[in-house]
């Protein structure tokens, strides 16, 4: 009978470098030498008729099919583990999760998902660091971070969460005094509460669309808000101007009339929240059926999404 995976400890050793970040490291690990691991490395490219890693006097980097490689290569060693564990009664996930996340998601999407996960996952422990700064995950040891938007940095790995739909809203006593906008162009005769993107130093921009047509608008009002986004909502609540922020944030205030919906033939613009996690580290079993959960949104039954 023909072996089909007899090529896993070239597998192993491949995961091992990646992790090790050097060959000479990774043969320490697996009590062997240089040699034998890059010909284990040289054997698996081979066998897959791809490259897999980028090799150079100084360092080495994976491809982009390596990174893909390695990902699922890592995921299936790490299931192979939790079945190895639930056999021998060990099976119940523990362990430690440092999870960074935003003000808008760690205050209004995480308490009601990380209070099913505690029940689900009792052993496991999170920290739940809530900042608007993007953390550096490697340098202040976290182990994943949730972002939002179009994520720039390729060395990451992201698995998106949901894609967040938009509206614009205003108090009613804000609505009595300075009258209901009906188009976008009426914008500019409103105070349009500007929140001021870290990352630029700039409002950032409202996002609309009509008949599948994106269009956009850059606020202008008084008072400006830096560093904490929710506070554009506070303001808004209290009559202070329009804002435009997103839907599982102000769902209540919309139900109990604190809030009213404005320009909804506008609306359909969404962005979309993701996890990330860097690609060389090997997630732990706590790590990884947390981000599982995040995915399914709190569900059990809903199947995970694929890897990004």
């Amino acid at each position: 009978m023909t072996r089909r995976f007899d090529h896993l400890g070239d597998v192993e050793a491949l995961l091992e470098v990646v992790e090790r970040g050097s060959i000479s490291a990774a043969a320490v690990a697996l009590a062997t030498t240089p040699s034998v691991v890059s010909r284990a490395i040289t054997r698996l490219e081979s066998r897959l008729g791809v490259q897999l890693l980028r090799r150079t006097t100084r360092r080495l980097s994976l491809t982009d099919s390596g990174r893909e490689y390695v990902e699922q290569a890592r995921a299936a060693f790490l299931q192979i583990a939790s079945a190895e564990r639930a056999l021998s009664g060990q099976g119940e996930v523990q362990g430690r999760v440092r999870l960074s996340a935003p003000t808008t998601y760690g205050h209004h999407r995480l308490p009601a998902i990380l209070a099913a996960f505690a029940q689900r996952y009792p052993k496991v422990q999170v920290e739940l660091g809530i900042t608007n700064r993007n953390v550096d995950l490697v340098a202040e040891g976290y182990d994943l971070a949730i972002r939002l938007g179009t994520l720039p940095d390729s060395s990451l790995v992201a698995r998106q969460l949901e894609e967040a739909s938009l509206c614009l809203v205003a108090a009613p006593s804000y609505l009595a005094r300075a009258g209901t906008p009906h188009s976008l162009a009426d914008l500019a005769e409103h105070n349009c509460l500007p929140f001021v993107m870290p990352s630029n130093g700039r409002p950032g921009v409202w996002q609309f669309r009509q008949e599948e047509q994106e269009q956009t608008f850059i606020p202008q009002g008084n008072p400006v808000i830096a560093d904490d986004v929710l506070g554009c909502i506070s303001l808004a609540e209290q009559g202070v101007g329009i804002c435009q922020t997103y839907e599982f944030i102000v769902g209540e205030r919309l139900r109990q009339g604190r809030l009213v919906r404005l320009l909804e033939a506008f609306e359909g613009a969404t962005r979309p929240f993701s996890i990330i996690y860097p690609p060389h580290r090997q997630l732990s079993a706590a790590s990884r059926v947390l981000i599982d959960f995040l995915v399914r949104g709190g569900s059990e039954d809903a199947p995970a999404s694929a890897a990004r």
